[in-house]
């Protein structure tokens, strides 16, 4: 579910451009307030709604899911590091929950910028830059190798 910012509530502050990780929340240079360029390319992460200061950053549900009449809302509650979600189906019905913003203190997370480049032959390997150190392990678990057997389905009988 793309988002979408309500105008009225924006005050332009920038919060949802500096977090877009795929980049697509812009400022209008007219209007001065923030605005998705290309909801197809949402990778729906949902960070700038949580990051938005005047809540003022909605999702749009599609129409298979949440057809029209719906309304999702989503506030940041950064003194409770709690994300808390509303829904309003169209025949009244109300589901709210309540998620922790994060497991780390905020600001806390270390950017990509802070850790040493990885070397070439890293682009080879199946987990992601500095994913062992960061975890705290030595290596990634690995799956075992495939052995088929002849006769068996990989299901069972």
């Amino acid at each position: 579910m793309p988002t979408y910012t309500d105008m009225s509530r924006c005050d332009g502050c920038g919060e949802c451009v500096d977090i877009c990780p795929s980049d697509i929340m812009h400022i209008d240079s007219v209007y001065r307030r923030s605005y998705n360029i290309e909801p197809h390319f949402c990778w729906e992460c949902y960070s700038c709604v949580k990051a938005c200061p005047q809540h003022a950053i909605d999702v749009r549900g599609y129409a298979d899911f949440a057809p029209l009449g719906h309304k999702v809302r989503v506030v940041r509650d950064v003194e409770g590091n709690m994300v808390y979600w509303k829904i309003r189906y169209r025949d009244g019905r109300i589901k709210e929950f309540a998620f922790p913003i994060r497991t780390t203190a905020w600001g806390s997370a270390r950017g990509a910028g802070d850790y040493e480049r990885p070397a070439p032959q890293a682009l080879a390997e199946p987990f992601l830059a500095h994913e062992p150190t960061a975890l705290g392990i030595a290596d990634l678990p690995r799956p075992r190798p495939f052995t088929p057997v002849i006769g068996a389905m990989p299901w069972g009988d």
